[in-house]
């Protein structure tokens, strides 16, 4: 069985890892435009703030490493045409130039993401860059180290994670988003707002609510425009989003209208013999029983594994996900799961909440700390859709078990008696989960009664 992988970053390689352990006699023949695997992104915070001094630990597998498993990796190679019905790709060698065709049996589409690239003007002036790869990553980290003044543009998870780390490293630092807040896709306003004041307290300058319109600069940027205002700076790090990387498939495979491929549950695209997986596919997302795009690492590895088990016949379904995700801010320990309140109106359903704060130990306990947890569900059956928490502690695994929940489409009903432990050096008699589930139901209760 010949085996083509286009891309090998997280779901390629999770393909490639189960393809050998399934399938050992399978010839695997492996196309990445870069010249390397398995670069963890979501690490480069880390390593521009220093916490990761040596960018090669952000790796997790390697060429040499596939290679003696005996895949034939093409790297620094770029697949310029596919053909899925003969079962053909062509792909240049980027060293040579050279042009070659290659046969397949299955193939395996794990082209991933790309960030988004508004036309601004000057977005071609230098140290205008981009944050995706281990390139980008080192870019960053020799640019900055003799500058003082930086703008990030786009409030998402990896600006507010540079933005931190820049500012630990000293420098200037100036946040651009169109939106209102920040991490806007993944909080709701009580949320954002204690990291919004923690990032005003370290003198980092919140331009919110207003769009870059354009650079400007000689050769290197010295300005960032919006529509309302201007900022200097020597060194801009654009973090708007990503979309998927499918031009080279998108005319012949099913996909949403951003581009995100289309899949089966098995990863099985709408041509028989070729899969997907990764950021240039959409996902199965849970909370709305839709397919959506939802980039993360997690998803790609989980969808890279199903491809491998399913390669031969369909045997193990994809259950979805739910944009499961956390993040450390200074001392804001966060994580998220499902549709914030926000998300959910926007979409259209009927939707409350219910919100606690308190301690997570008994009150007789001589250390404790306060959580913050957010539910939301449906008004209708009360199926739990998405939950938020923040705490100066670490509590944010509390939210991979409503990340379960919302897999398992449970009730507030179900998730309030969920059996949980109670020892006071861990948490209190009615756990915390049990407890905002609680607050759902009484809320729902009060309101009954008031009809009625």
């Amino acid at each position: 069985m010949k085996v083509a992988v286009i891309g090998c970053t997280h779901a390629g390689t999770a393909a490639i890892t189960n393809i050998l352990n399934l399938y050992p006699n399978a010839q695997i023949d492996v196309f990445e435009r870069n010249d390397n695997v398995s670069f963890l992104s979501c690490g480069i915070a880390l390593y521009v703030g220093g916490v990761v001094e040596d960018a090669s630990g952000l790796f997790y597998a390697s060429v040499e490493q596939f290679e003696k498993h005996g895949v034939r990796m093409h790297m620094q190679h770029e697949v310029t045409n596919c053909n899925m019905h003969n079962k053909t790709l062509e792909a240049k060698d980027l060293k040579t130039a050279k042009n070659q065709t290659y046969a397949y049996d299955k193939l395996i589409v794990t082209t991933g993401s790309w960030p988004v690239t508004p036309p601004i003007p000057g977005s071609d002036l230098n140290n205008v860059i981009l944050c995706k790869n281990y390139d980008h990553a080192k870019e960053i980290i020799r640019r900055s180290q003799s500058i003082d003044n930086v703008v990030v543009v786009g409030a998402g998870y990896i600006g507010v994670e540079l933005v931190e780390a820049f500012q630990e490293n000293g420098k200037n630092v100036t946040l651009i988003d169109s939106e209102k807040r920040i991490l806007n896709r993944y909080l709701d306003e009580t949320f954002t707002t204690p990291v919004e004041k923690s990032f005003e307290e370290k003198g980092i300058h919140l331009a919110l609510d207003q769009t870059v319109s354009s650079f400007k600069g000689e050769e290197t940027v010295e300005k960032v425009v919006t529509d309302k205002g201007e900022y200097n700076t020597d060194l801009v790090v654009m973090c708007i989003g990503f979309r998927p990387n499918s031009d080279l498939i998108r005319d012949q495979l099913h996909t949403l209208k951003n581009g995100a491929i289309v899949v089966d549950p098995y990863m099985q695209t709408s041509i028989k013999d070729v899969y997907a997986a990764g950021d240039c596919c959409a996902v199965s997302y849970n909370p709305t029983k839709e397919p959506a795009y939802i980039p993360l690492a997690t998803n790609a590895v989980r969808m890279g594994t199903l491809v491998a088990h399913n390669l031969v016949k369909p045997q193990l379904a994809y259950p979805g996900t739910q944009g499961t995700s956390g993040l450390k801010i200074y001392n804001h320990h966060i994580a998220s799961t499902g549709l914030t309140e926000t998300a959910a109106v926007d979409l259209g359903l009927n939707v409350r909440s219910a919100y606690l704060e308190d301690t997570y130990r008994p009150e007789f306990m001589p250390e404790n700390d306060v959580v913050k947890i957010k539910l939301v569900y449906e008004i209708g059956d009360h199926r739990i859709i998405g939950a938020q928490l923040i705490a100066e502690a670490d509590f944010t695994q509390a939210i991979n078990t409503v990340s379960v929940a919302i897999a398992n489409d449970m009730t507030i009903e179900k998730l309030a008696l969920t059996d949980f432990f109670f020892q006071p050096h861990f948490n209190k008699p009615v756990n915390f989960l049990n407890q905002v589930a609680l607050n759902a139901m009484e809320e729902e209760a009060r309101r009954k009664t008031t009809r009625s």
